[in-house]
């Protein structure tokens, strides 16, 4: 799994970290029953903090996509729900057209010219 982290956004990079790996968990990249890598070499690849991504895993722990199982590691329950994943995008969306200055309603102006 390539876990990216973005140092411009502005929020908390456990978030960030709960966010990539809900995605992957999403698009299959990790499937129910995977086991995730150990946090600490996430930590190491992401250059942050293993106790931020082991807060990261709670999260995710909390929501039901993973599981905690001592000396087995962690691996994935099941899928997020398809709402959750895009309310998780939207708000990424949102953000980062606040950065550049768009409000809600000129980034839905925008989303319907795509569409």
């Amino acid at each position: 799994m390539l876990l990216t982290l973005d140092l411009n956004d502005p929020r908390p990079l456990h978030e960030q970290v709960s966010g990539t790996i809900r995605r992957a968990i999403a698009d299959g990249s990790y499937a129910p029953g995977d086991r995730l890598p150990p946090a600490r070499d996430l930590a190491d690849a992401l250059g942050i903090n293993a106790n931020t991504v082991l807060r990261a895993l709670r999260e995710l722990r909390d929501e039901g996509l993973l599981e905690f199982r001592r000396g087995r590691g962690v691996s994935v329950l099941s899928r997020p729900d398809a709402r959750v994943v895009l309310e998780e995008a939207a708000r990424e969306l949102l953000a980062e057209a606040d950065r550049y200055g768009y409000g809600p309603e000129e980034v839905i102006h925008i989303i319907r010219e795509l569409s």
